[in-house]
C-alpha cells in the first residue's frame, strides 16, 4: 500500500527521515559529479584486481576488488558506475554517524549535527568520489563505532557477535582496521567493560571474526605474507617523501575540517570528563589508541580520519545538552554560528574536493594541489592506451602479433587493460604488486613496448631499445603519476630468459 501524503510527511519529519534524506542528498551529490574527469590511478589498480578475483592482493584484502567486480557486472566500465558504491558508502557513513549520536542519547539536533560534520569532512568526501583502498575502510570504522555504541547503550553482550563481524569485514577491506582493533581492546581493558571478557558472546565474536578473515589469512600464508613487505616498502617511501610529517597538526585541518575541531574535542570531553558520557568512554579510547600508535609509527595523517565520526557524535550529544543551559539569545546565537560555519566550510570543501571544477581552470589547479594531485591522476589514461596502440601499429606487420606491453606502474597497466581492448592491445604485464603474481604471457613476447620505466632499465635488460614516443594527453595537463616516466620504448631481445628476469622483477608501489 502506498504511503499517504500525511504519513509520508510525518516520516520525512521524523528523526529517521531527516537522516535518510541527508544521506540520500550526499549520495546524489556524488552521483551528479562522479562521472567527471576520468579513472584515478588507484581505480585502475582496482580494475585490474577486479578482473582477477582472489582472497587477497598485495595492496589490500579482497573486499574492494570484489565490490569493483560487482560494479563492473552491473554498470560495465562506466566511470559513474565504478563510483556507485563509494557514493553510497559516504551516504551510509553520514547516516550511521547520526545513528551513533542517537545511541549516545542524542536527539534530532545532535544526530543531524554529527551527520553533517561527517559530510563536510574532507577525507570522507574524497572517499565518496573514487574507488580506492581507503573508500570502504572509512565506512567500516564508522560501522564498528556504531556497533560498539549499541553495545554500550544496551549492555547486551550479544552485540559482540556483530562487532566481531564488522571488525572482520574491516580487516578484509584494509589492514589499518588493526589500529581501531587496538582501540577496541584497549577501551575494553581500561573501562568496566572488561567484564565482557567473561562473556561467551565476546569470544563468540572473536571466533566469528577469525572465521571471516580466515580465507585472507590463508592467502597471506600461501604468499609469504607479501602484504607486510608491501606495507614496509610504502612506509619507507612515505617517510622519505615527507608524507608522514606534521601528523598531529594535520589532524586539525586535513583529517577533519577545521570548523569541526570544537565538535570532536567536545566529544573527547564528553566521554572522558562528564558523568553523562562515562559509560561511552570506550569510544574515547578507540580514538586515543590509534592516534598514539599512528603517531609513534609515523603513519599518514588521513589514516586516522575514520575515527572522527564517533567523536562528532559524542560532541554533538554534549552540545545538545549544553546549549539549553545558555540564555535563549545565546543558545540561538550558538546555533546560528554553527549552522553558518558548517554551511561555509561545506561549500569550500565541496568546491575543493569534489571533481566539479572545469578542467585546466585556475579553480581546478588549486583544487588539484589541495587534493594532493588526485585530480591530475585522473587525466590522460585513454591517451596512454592510444599512444601504446600507435607505437604497436608503427611496427612491421610481421612483428605486431608478438608484441607485449610492459608497464612499470600498476596504474599504467590498468589503463592498458581497460582502454587497450578497443585497440586490440594485449593484457599488460607488470612487476608491481599483484601484477607480478599474474606473470607474463605464454609464449613470452619477443618485442616489448615499455612504459613507466627509465632508459637505464631498458638498456640494462634488453639488447636493443629505441625511444618510440612520449605520453601526452589532449588536455595538456601533467598527470602526477606520469611525471618523469613519460617516455615509451620499443625493446627487443631480453638479455636473460623470461623466467629468470621475472624472478627478480617483483616490486611494490
Amino acid at each position: 500500500m502506498c504511503m499517504q501524503p500525511r504519513g509520508f510527511r510525518r516520516w520525512i519529519e521524523s528523526d529517521n527521515g531527516v537522516l535518510i534524506l541527508l544521506s540520500l542528498g550526499i549520495f546524489l551529490l556524488h552521483a551528479a559529479t562522479n562521472g567527471r574527469y576520468g579513472f584515478h590511478r588507484d581505480e585502475l589498480l582496482t580494475y585490474s584486481n577486479a578482473r582477477h578475483l582472489e582472497w587477497g592482493y598485495v595492496v589490500y584484502p579482497p573486499i574492494t576488488a570484489f565490490l569493483a567486480r560487482v560494479e563492473l557486472a552491473l554498470f560495465g566500465t562506466s566511470l559513474w558506475g565504478f563510483r556507485f558504491f563509494p557514493a553510497l558508502s559516504h551516504g551510509l557513513t553520514a547516516l550511521l554517524t547520526g545513528l551513533t549520536a542517537r545511541e549516545l542519547g542524542g536527539k534530532r539536533e545532535a544526530q543531524v549535527v554529527a551527520a553533517a560534520a561527517t559530510v563536510i569532512q574532507g577525507p570522507a568526501l574524497v572517499a565518496g568520489w573514487f574507488l580506492g583502498y581507503t573508500t570502504f575502510d572509512y565506512l567500516c570504522w564508522v560501522v564498528v563505532a556504531y556497533t560498539v555504541s549499541c553495545l554500550l547503550r544496551s549492555e547486551d553482550p550479544r552485540w559482540w557477535v556483530t562487532i566481531g563481524a564488522t571488525v572482520a569485514l574491516g580487516m578484509m577491506t584494509k589492514y589499518s582496521m588493526a589500529f581501531l582493533v587496538t582501540g577496541v581492546v584497549g577501551g575494553l581493558l581500561l573501562t568496566p567493560n572488561r567484564r565482557y571478557l567473561k562473556s561467551p558472546w565476546f569470544w563468540c565474536g572473536v571466533v566469528v571474526a577469525l572465521l571471516i578473515m580466515l580465507p585472507n589469512i590463508l592467502w597471506q600464508i600461501r604468499h609469504q605474507f607479501v602484504s607486510l613487505a608491501y606495507l614496509k616498502a610504502i612506509h619507507v617511501r612515505d617517510i622519505g617523501w615527507g608524507w608522514t610529517n606534521n601528523f598531529l597538526l594535520n589532524q586539525f585541518w586535513r583529517s577533519t575540517n577545521v570548523v569541526t575541531v570544537p565538535l570532536w574535542c567536545a566529544g573527547l570531553w564528553y566521554v572522558f570528563v562528564t558523568p553523562e558520557g562515562k559509560r561511552y568512554r570506550m569510544l574515547g579510547w578507540m580514538y586515543v589508541f590509534p592516534l598514539v600508535l599512528l603517531f609513534a609509527a609515523r603513519g599518514r595523517d588521513y589514516y586516522l580520519s575514520p575515527a572522527y565520526p564517533m567523536l562528532f557524535a559524542a560532541g554533538a550529544v554534549w552540545g545538545e545538552q549544553w546549549v539549553p543551559s545558555l540564555s535563549p539569545g545565546s543558545a540561538a546565537r550558538v546555533r546560528r554560528i554553527t549552522s553558518r560555519a558548517f554551511a561555509v566550510a561545506g561549500l569550500i570543501v565541496v568546491s575543493a574536493t569534489l571533481p566539479i571544477a572545469p578542467l585546466n581552470s585556475a579553480w581546478w589547479h588549486v583544487a588539484d594541489v589541495m587534493n594532493g594531485g588526485n585530480f591530475s591522476n585522473q587525466i590522460g589514461w585513454p591517451d596512454l592506451a592510444e599512444t601504446v596502440a600507435k607505437v604497436r601499429d608503427s611496427l612491421p606487420a610481421e612483428e605486431r602479433g608478438r608484441v607485449g606491453v610492459l608497464a612499470g606502474d600498476e596504474g599504467e597497466a590498468g589503463a592498458v587493460n581497460l582502454f587497450g581492448s578497443a585497440y586490440g592491445l594485449p593484457v599488460a604485464i607488470s612487476g608491481m604488486n599483484s601484477n607480478w603474481f599474474r606473470g607474463y604471457s605464454e609464449p613470452p613476447p619477443k618485442i616489448v613496448i615499455v612504459l613507466g620505466e627509465h632508459r637505464d632499465f631498458t638498456e640494462r635488460n634488453f639488447e636493443s631499445c629505441v625511444s618510440a614516443g612520449r605520453l601526452t594527453n589532449r588536455f595538456g595537463i601533467a598527470n602526477r603519476s606520469l611525471i618523469g616516466w613519460d617516455e615509451v620504448f620499443v625493446c627487443r631481445n631480453l638479455r636473460q630468459p623470461w623466467p629468470e628476469f621475472w624472478k627478480h622483477f617483483q616490486y611494490y608501489g
